[in-house]
């Protein structure tokens, strides 16, 4: 691990500017553009070639950019004409300070930058630092560039990000390898109980009636899923004394427009699955498919008469199941050490960060944030203090134990 802080900062820009002398040979002809919201149509013809993570892929930045309408800036780095790695990121205030971030804050998740496959081979820091210098140039308001929660790879692929100073996330990504498909999963992962629990599960859903699993088709199941999820979720966070970050109205616009204009891709890109029973919608989750990945990116149960019956357990045991008849080869809960993912997981994945002071302020800011993230880390990779965390957590507002199904972290 590299120290995040040997980066650059606002005395050391100049002295680190790349420019083109001091670039390889093999790097000459690069260049950076650095826009606003006139380069979004540009950044979404890049993607149609490029490889990127949900989070930085079209869908998501144009919706997250109609909806919140942040102030963005848009980097693109260019090869002999043609671009090759891009930035699409939303200048936030934090306190006194200015950042620029991913679009989408918390809810962006193992993050890779657009960046075309070939150029990848060769990519180096020199060209990543000439782009993070242009944006230095073009937005002297900025102080730091936070690029967290990233992906050390994207399906094998090594993150070029990683090649700047970095430092490992304080959560954990958990996955399950669905090699050999669901029966041989269910060998690696106490199969026998798991099919038990799913018979016993199915048999407590038919005594009150009959129960199906819902894959969000049209605008209007959309609606209906997110609509039972942000009930949902609003309910839970009010329960644990925290902040809703699905709560404001732009926010939900934003996954109303995701998932939607997600419908228009075969298969789409962006998906929403549901368990009803007896008519009432009683666990919802919602992914992203990227490459050989199925991503998990949020869930909820409803907290009724059905809860203790685990139907977000249950929805988990029929979305892996199609994930392996479909012939994805991982099934990624997403950030999050949560023991219903234990049930399942067997590969884990440590994502990084990558902090740019561009400014003395940010420096300061970059060190703090830095410092959060080792101390979140100890508590979270222990497992007496992270538990009696949670409890404390959980008293404080009056709570039980979570649901399973439901993110604590």
């Amino acid at each position: 691990m590299v120290d995040a802080m040997a980066s650059f900062d606002g005395n050391r820009l100049a002295a680190t500017e790349a420019s083109p002398r001091a670039l390889p040979k093999d790097a000459q002809g690069l260049s950076v553009s650095v826009a606003a919201a006139d380069g979004l149509a540009a950044y979404a013809g890049f993607c149609r070639s490029a490889l990127s993570a949900p989070a930085q892929g079209a869908t998501w930045i144009l919706n997250w950019a109609a909806q919140l309408k942040p102030d963005l800036v848009v980097a693109t780095l260019t090869l002999e004409g043609k671009p090759v790695f891009a930035l699409a990121l939303e200048v936030v205030n934090q306190g006194p300070f200015r950042v620029a971030r991913f679009m989408g804050g918390r809810h962006a998740n193992g993050n890779f930058a657009a960046a075309d496959p070939q150029w990848l081979a060769k990519a180096d820091s020199a060209a990543i630092r000439l782009m993070l210098a242009a944006i230095a140039r073009a937005r002297p308001d900025i102080d730091l560039i936070t690029l967290e929660r990233l992906l050390p790879d994207l399906d094998g692929i090594a993150n070029p990000l990683a090649s700047l100073d970095h430092f490992a996330s304080p959560n954990l990504s958990l996955a399950v390898d669905l090699a050999g498909g669901f029966d041989a999963l269910l060998l690696r992962a106490s199969g026998k109980r798991k099919r038990k629990k799913h018979r016993s599960q199915t048999r407590k859903f038919e005594a009150v009636g009959s129960h199906r699993r819902i894959e969000a088709r049209s605008a209007d199941e959309v609606d209906r899923l997110l609509d039972a999820f942000f009930d949902m979720k609003e309910h839970r966070f009010r329960k644990m004394g925290i902040a809703n970050v699905f709560g404001d109205d732009q926010t939900r616009a934003f996954f109303r427009g995701l998932f939607t204009q997600a419908l228009a891709w075969d298969p789409p890109t962006f998906v929403l699955h549901g368990l009803e029973v007896a008519g009432k919608l009683r666990a919802v989750t919602g992914s992203s498919r990227s490459g050989k990945r199925l991503i998990c990116e949020f869930g909820a149960i409803a907290e009724d008469d059905l809860a203790h019956s685990s139907p977000g357990d249950f929805l988990f045991f029929d979305n892996i199941q199609e994930a392996c008849e479909t012939g994805f080869a991982v099934y990624d809960f997403s950030v999050g050490d949560e023991p219903y993912k234990r049930q399942w997981c067997d590969l884990e994945t440590r994502h990084f960060e990558v902090l740019v002071p561009l400014t003395l302020k940010g420096r300061a800011l970059a060190q703090t944030l830095r410092q959060g993230a080792r101390l979140k880390a100890f508590v979270k990779n222990s497992p007496t203090i992270w538990k009696l965390t949670k409890m404390l957590r959980r008293k404080a507002v009056g709570q039980a134990a979570p649901t399973a199904g439901e993110d604590e972290s």
